[in-house]
This record gives C-alpha cells, sequence and structure tokens, in this order.
C-alpha cells in the first residue's frame, strides 16, 4: 500500500460524525485511501484533515451509492441512530437511518463489490438488559427499546447477505464511546451542570447503573483491527473495556477533575429503554490481538480539557 493507486479503498459512512471521523483518520494513518459518505457540510480542507480524500454529502440510498460508481474494499457503516431517546421519538426515521440505510449498503455490496467486507458497528442493546454481568456476543437477544429492535434487524440483515449471498461482515457491538468532539449524551451533560452548579448537580437514575467506557481512539482502532485481522466470514465483536464503572463513579471523577465541590444527587427514575448494566466480555477483541490503550482516568481528563476549552473555562 505504498503508491495511491494501490491502496486498498475505504468508504466510511458518517464519517461528518464522531466515530466515522476517528475511523477515517485511523484507516488513513494505516495507508488506506478513504472516502466519506453522509450528512454534514465541511469543506475540503477541513474532511482532508480526518484522512478523508472524498466527500460524498447524501443520504445513503441505494441510489446514491450506485452513484459513485466505485468498487470498495472495506465499507464501515458508521453512519445511522446512535440515540435511545431518538428511537422513542421518531421510531420511523431510526428505522430508516439504522436498517433501511443497512440494506442499501449490503446491496450496493452484492451488486457491485461482492469481494468488500462490510463492517457494522452496532450495540448490545440488541440483547437489551441481561443484569448485571460482562456481556458475551452470544449471549440471548432481548431488545427493550426501538433502537435495540432496530440494530437488531440490521444485524439480521448482515447475516442474510453473509448466508445468502457470502458477504464478509464484521459486527462490533460497541458500549459507550466517549472522547474529544462528542457533545452529547451523560458527560457532556455532567460538564455542563458541574460548570454552572452553585452547589448540587442532579441526574436521572440511582447512580449505581454501570457503563463500560471506551474512548473514541480505541474504538477506532478496533475497526482498523478488524480489518486487518479477523479471518471470519462473519463474525461479532464486542467494543468496550471489560471494566464496568458506576454512573455514580463517573460523575464523582468527573467532579473531582473539574476542582468543583459539588453534591451529586439522583433522581431514581430511570429513562425508558436504558440498561442498568453494561460491560463487555472483550475476550474475541482479544484473541485478534488487540486491547484498549486509554484508561478511563486519561479519557476523562482529555475529555475535561476539550469541555474547558470549548467554554472559555
Amino acid at each position: 500500500m505504498n503508491t495511491e493507486g494501490s491502496k486498498k479503498k475505504i468508504l466510511v459512512t458518517g464519517a461528518y460524525g464522531f466515530l466515522g471521523r476517528y475511523t477515517a483518520k485511523a484507516f488513513h494513518e494505516a495507508g488506506y485511501h478513504v472516502s466519506g459518505i453522509g450528512h454534514g457540510k465541511w469543506h475540503r480542507h477541513e474532511y482532508n484533515k480526518w484522512g478523508i480524500q472524498e466527500w460524498y454529502e447524501t443520504t445513503i440510498t441505494f441510489e446514491a451509492l450506485s452513484n459513485l460508481n466505485q468498487v470498495f474494499d472495506i465499507i464501515i457503516h458508521c453512519g445511522g441512530s446512535g440515540s435511545v431517546g431518538f428511537s422513542y421519538q421518531n421510531p420511523y426515521e431510526d428505522f430508516q437511518k439504522s436498517v433501511q440505510s443497512t440494506l442499501s449498503l449490503l446491496e450496493y455490496i452484492r451488486l457491485r463489490c461482492q469481494d468488500c467486507h462490510f463492517i457494522y458497528p452496532s450495540s448490545p442493546a440488541v440483547q437489551g438488559d441481561v443484569g448485571d454481568k460482562p456481556i458475551k456476543e452470544d449471549d440471548p437477544s432481548n431488545p427493550v427499546s426501538p433502537y435495540g429492535f432496530h440494530k437488531k434487524a440490521a444485524e439480521e440483515l448482515c447475516y442474510s447477505y453473509n448466508k445468502n449471498f457470502g458477504i464478509k461482515i464484521s459486527i462490533i457491538r460497541y458500549f459507550s464511546i466517549y472522547g474529544v468532539g462528542l457533545q452529547k449524551q451523560l458527560l457532556w451533560d455532567a460538564c455542563i451542570k458541574i460548570k454552572e452548579a452553585e452547589k448540587d448537580v442532579s441526574f436521572f437514575g440511582t447512580g449505581e447503573e454501570t457503563r463500560d467506557w471506551l474512548y473514541v481512539e480505541d474504538a477506532a482502532s478496533l475497526i482498523l483491527a478488524i480489518a486487518n485481522n479477523s479471518k471470519s466470514s462473519l463474525d461479532i465483536f464486542n467494543g468496550g473495556t471489560g471494566i464496568k464503572t458506576s454512573v455514580k463513579s463517573t460523575i464523582e471523577q468527573l467532579v473531582k477533575l473539574y476542582h468543583k465541590e459539588v453534591n451529586i444527587k439522583f433522581n431514581q427514575q430511570v429513562k425508558e429503554g436504558d440498561p442498568r448494566f453494561y460491560q463487555a466480555d472483550i475476550s474475541k477483541t482479544r484473541e485478534i490481538g488487540w486491547a484498549p490503550e486509554t484508561t478511563l482516568q486519561q479519557g476523562l481528563e482529555k475529555y475535561l480539557q476539550f469541555f474547558k476549552k470549548l467554554m472559555n473555562d
């Protein structure tokens, strides 16, 4: 992969988004030719900084993909819905983003580039609430939210296209991805509340819920490791650290790093569709030679620096 012409060609959907950007950058730095597709207006110099050579601003449909008229070695589907809450408020749109886009990509591979490796970032939401234990890839599937059902439907399409048409597929069920650039979800909300707090900060839930926090650069390096090392025609991996941290402990670490005296409170109300416990069993990812490099302490420090710089705090 020394010359531009001989580089493997990668398409990252949702490359304007959080995981998509870091994924594009990781593959570019590893010597791949990276194209991006999805929503988002940015100039060439901006997407070039993330290692993207061509950017196609469009909804991911079969017609849009056909207009590209390109053969890719790997397609990584980072586009789609990323919110349980959104799936309750907009189930139809969530289905289109998660399921319909996946079908369009698989059909494009079937007809235009059968040797393409399709990598699908999914979620343990397909398995629902399995209790307070490390979640394995082959644990039973029992989604509890529209988001989870749609991720499961997209995975079923992957199974179908693998079994019936021989397409190579890798599914990664990501746990809680965070990092510099993310401006939503728990850590973002917590930083805003801590910044604005005079005395108390209040959060949903009991605080005993657990999360498996994976830094975004580690999430991207896992995709690269699977692209380079996965030998199976169909495989499922967990994307996590294997370490569970309670929500209360996570917020306490943020407060400590913020050097601010505030009381943390929880309202004891659980948001619909939110899992109580998340912890990945990462035995399979370790088998392909991958392990996370960023500790939660390191990741939270980076995230807080990003937040404070953005807020001029």
